[in-house]
């Protein structure tokens, strides 16, 4: 089937689309920052239902560590074939203007829109037939916090999610011709750590009854979506955004 990247693999949406992607033929990387007990725990769930996996450590943000990422990925598992730009930084609980200081806009924006820049450059550099390769597709998680701006909570979030759905439409442009799809998923309301880490721990289940089908979304859901864009279904498919929000 190829093999897959999964930035912020560990948890939440990243570790649901590698258990997918695994169940459906790929060998993937799980990528990780700090919690190396959770990547480890996808990895030993992949490989014990006999599919390939290797959890890597490196942060995002970081130009050094997205290169290694990459070598490291090659050099366990094969030519990359597949990138689901999934890691973010939400940055720390509810904030409004007032409270955002240069540093953590700029942590942020390392991860949520360079980062993500990087990882797709080391991919093309990977995949791209002037480059050796054959081909692939690219996953670009975004968030319907790019739609409505997020104010009162993740006002920053959410600026760096509308600037990768315009980073998603240009580079699926740019590398149409080297065989590559570029597409994106806005996830709306999905329970998963990123509320109780922000202090929130009940969000989902309290917010859920405003969306119109009436509760939160699960990290399967949005996985199901992900896997389908990089899937031979999704052919002829490029550039697009894929709204998983429950009708919001």
């Amino acid at each position: 089937m190829g093999v897959m990247i999964v930035t912020g693999g560990g948890r939440g949406i990243g570790a649901a689309t590698a258990r997918l992607a695994a169940a459906r033929g790929y060998a993937v990387c799980v990528n990780y920052r700090r919690d190396a007990e959770a990547a480890d725990a996808v990895v030993r769930g992949i490989e014990a239902d006999g599919g390939r996996a290797v959890a890597v450590q490196a942060d995002t943000g970081v130009e050094a560590d997205i290169v290694r990422l990459f070598n490291t990925t090659r050099s366990e598992l094969g030519a990359v074939t597949a990138l689901v730009n999934n890691a973010a930084d939400v940055g720390d609980g509810r904030r409004r203007i007032e409270d955002l200081t240069a540093a953590g806009v700029n942590r942020l924006l390392a991860v949520n829109v360079t980062g993500a820049i990087l990882c797709a450059r080391e991919a093309v550099r990977r995949m791209a037939p002037r480059h050796g390769g054959e081909g692939g597709a690219i996953v670009n998680v975004s968030s319907l916090a790019a739609r409505h701006g997020a104010p009162g909570l993740w006002l920053d979030y959410a600026a760096s999610k509308g600037a990768l759905d315009t980073f998603t439409h240009g580079l699926a442009q740019e590398v149409a011709d080297d065989g590559i799809r570029v597409n994106g998923v806005r996830p709306g309301l999905i329970d998963t750590e990123v509320h109780a880490n922000a202090g929130m721990p009940d969000r989902a289940q309290r917010a859920g009854k405003y969306i119109p089908l009436k509760r939160a979304g699960q990290p399967e859901e949005v996985a199901t979506a992900i896997l389908w864009l990089l899937s031979d279904e999704a052919s002829y498919v490029t550039g697009a955004v894929l709204d998983v929000g429950g009708g919001r």
